[in-house]
């Protein structure tokens, strides 16, 4: 602790106590998209990133050198060092790492999938709850550019088409295309028509790995809207697309090149409006939006029930797929 002099200037005094303010902020697993997550916070005014974690002891070593921030291998050292924690491990780990943060009253941040069944989505739920924590879940389409373009021109719509598609990853290998990818495009048609799910139908076939790596799920909701989803990761392309069609308009969205055009009928003719985007890290304006949530104690974008009904969704269309393979 460096030895103070007093009495201080008030700049000197501001400084003190906006440093005391920041968030200590740690991410737990730094592989590809925690690496990111970790750049992101390290750039942050709002936050300190003070300890990153992660059980490949290379990979850890060559993150926190390159922040010039502590590594541990431990998430359980993090526990008195943290405020708030991005959790970007594998799947599998999500529960177990999250109900541990949780429980040390931490506000969490889970990359999506939330969990990889309900029970234990509701077991943070409620822990969450208890504690009067932000938990919030990874869905970054929701802060794409091109999709907050688009939004003050979406009511009511009655057919979504989106395409997600990409080479092999080589990545997200323990789960299928489903939870891996389509879960983006669940998440975001839920938000857009938000009528309850009626029926769900899906087809799908593994290829390269033992779970789906193609799949098409068509939902059709109360309201009558009906949503036709495809996701794959084993194209030759990379593709993240939406079309939604309204009464007399039709939006077309690439969320990967951030552009979005608005088609509407005028007499005969259809006109189309280019949307101004300014493009923006998504994942950027995702952690930006957690620290103000747990700055602020308001409820998250995507929430833990939110992410709850998308991976709801995600498992039935699994299990159909699943079904119909092994029959």
């Amino acid at each position: 602790m460096p030895t103070i002099s007093y009495p201080l200037t008030f700049v000197e005094q501001f400084a003190i106590i906006f440093v005391m303010q920041r968030l200590r902020v740690g991410v737990i697993g730094v592989g590809h998209l925690g690496s990111i997550h970790a750049r992101i916070y390290r750039e942050n005014q709002k936050c300190s990133l003070v300890a990153v974690c992660d059980t490949d002891k290379t990979r850890l070593n060559e993150v926190s050198a390159s922040l010039n921030i502590p590594g541990y291998s431990e998430y359980s050292e993090l526990f008195d060092k943290v405020d708030a924690v991005s959790i970007a491990t594998p799947t599998n780990l999500h529960y177990k790492v999250a109900r541990d943060f949780l429980k040390h009253k931490i506000h969490t941040l889970v990359e999506k999938p939330f969990t990889d069944n309900l029970k234990e989505a509701d077991a943070l739920i409620k822990i969450a709850k208890a504690h009067s924590l932000i938990l919030q879940v990874g869905h970054i389409e929701r802060f794409n550019s091109a999709f907050s373009a688009t939004k003050k021109f979406i009511a009511e719509p009655k057919f979504i088409e989106c395409h997600r598609l990409s080479p092999f990853p080589r990545r997200s290998l323990d789960i299928g295309v489903v939870l891996d990818l389509m879960i983006h495009d669940i998440d975001i048609v839920l938000g857009l028509v938000n009528s309850p799910v009626k029926k769900i139908e899906a087809v799908g076939v593994p290829v390269l790995t033992q779970f789906e790596d193609i799949a098409n799920a068509r939902l059709t909701f109360k309201n009558g809207c009906v949503a036709n989803l495809t996701a794959s990761r084993v194209s030759d392309e990379w593709m993240r697309k939406i079309r939604i069609f309204l009464k007399n308009t039709y939006i077309s969205l690439d969320y990967k090149d951030a552009k979005a055009s608005v088609y509407k009928k005028s007499g005969l003719q259809i006109t189309k409006e280019d949307l101004p985007i300014e493009k923006e890290e998504s994942l950027q304006k995702e952690l930006e939006s957690f620290l103000d949530c747990v700055i602020e104690n308001k409820e998250p974008l995507v929430s833990g029930p939110v992410a709850r009904e998308a991976l709801r969704v995600a498992l039935v269309i699994q299990n159909q797929i699943c079904k119909k393979n092994v029959s």
